[in-house]
């Protein structure tokens, strides 16, 4: 199978690509390299016959048009968005642009490329949204995510991503278009941009600084590692049910605070200072509109494809970890690029 993915030099992107060309697709990695992209992250496949590369921002209609020509993929996964909810607080209109605007340009050209392939293909074709949990809102002290949860966004990053799940859903049922969608869990793992939570707790304790705790840490997240999820991607674009959405969890809800202190337990281990890490831990103020747990019921996924994750969170966790210690080339390759890892976010009055 030919895979258009976009996306594909980002966090989760760049592990769909490695493992999709490990399975033995050919895949286009359609990417826009804003600054939370990297090459590095596809490097040890980007010289594979199966691998192509296309630098292209999805909200630039003909150039996206003339990549489904030119490459005729028998299915898309999309993944392109802009993701961190701090920088979303700060530059909305960006959130909107490529995620919600993005995402319609995609799915025009997708359709006017499934429109026109012939019967065989056309049946096999398959658009594959990516989303995450958060279209969802917060849940209080229990209950988990499911695919029948109504959407409650609650910032600026997961209203723009509860928008695209419906322009997703809406191409289906006006025109046919044979999608499925995903929402997943919060993702770790390799490679992640150092201004998410794990990677930013890794590499500025590896700094010497202090470890930023937003508000008093007991805010519940449920941990997928990026591997589990790449897996299960694949498995929903190949098996899913078309107009079907699938709700991907880690089945390891924490609270922030409880992993921040796995992570300073591990790296006491593989980098140890003078003193314990956990050392290092400060509280800042929380950021606006936080929501407060999420947790996530893939009972679905598991009970129709046979899915479940691998990855115990501890042994994900200590991997992670040694990752980040082992490739200080990768982070200096960003620090270079500018990325001081600033606080973002906060409103001002």
């Amino acid at each position: 199978m030919k895979i258009l993915i976009t996306g594909g030099a980002g966090f989760i992107g760049s592990a769909v690509v490695r493992r999709a060309v490990a399975d033995g697709h050919q895949v286009v990695n359609l990417d826009a390299l804003t600054y939370s992209a990297n090459l590095e992250n596809v490097a040890g496949v980007a010289q594979s016959p199966a691998y192509a590369f296309e630098h292209a921002d999805i909200c630039d209609e003909a150039a996206v048009r003339a990549i489904f020509a030119r490459h005729q993929p028998d299915a898309v996964m999309h993944l392109a968005a802009e993701s961190h909810n701090d920088r979303a607080i700060e530059g909305p209109l960006d959130f909107v642009r490529t995620n919600v605007m993005g995402t319609a340009v995609l799915l025009e050209a997708a359709r006017a490329h499934w429109t026109a392939l012939p019967a065989g293909k056309k049946d096999a074709f398959r658009f594959h949204h990516v989303s995450t949990d958060e279209v969802f809102g917060a849940l209080g002290e229990d209950g988990q995510f499911t695919e029948q949860t109504p959407y409650d966004p609650n910032s600026p990053y997961s209203s723009s991503k509860a928008g695209a799940d419906h322009l997703v859903r809406a191409w289906g049922r006006t025109y046919g278009m044979p999608v499925v969608l995903t929402n997943c869990a919060n993702n770790y793992g390799p490679y992640q941009f150092p201004e998410k939570l794990i990677p930013t707790v890794i590499t500025r304790a590896l700094e010497g600084k202090s470890i930023p705790v937003y508000g008093d840490g007991r805010q519940v997240r449920d941990w997928l590692h990026v591997d589990d999820h790449a897996e299960a991607l694949l498995l929903v674009l190949g098996k899913g049910r078309l107009g079907e959405t699938y709700c991907i969890g880690g089945d390891s809800t924490k609270r922030n605070l409880e992993v921040i202190h796995m992570l300073c337990s591990a790296l006491d281990r593989f980098a140890p200072a003078n003193t314990s890490h956990a050392d290092k831990i400060a509280f800042v103020t929380d950021r606006p509109g936080h929501d407060f747990r999420y947790s996530i019921d893939s009972s679905k996924l598991e009970q129709e494809l046979g899915w479940a994750p691998s990855r115990p969170l501890e042994v994900g966790m200590e991997e992670t970890v040694r990752w980040y210690v082992d490739n200080g080339d990768w982070i200096d390759g960003i620090r270079r690029r500018g990325f001081q890892s600033e606080r973002l976010g906060l409103v001002k009055a």
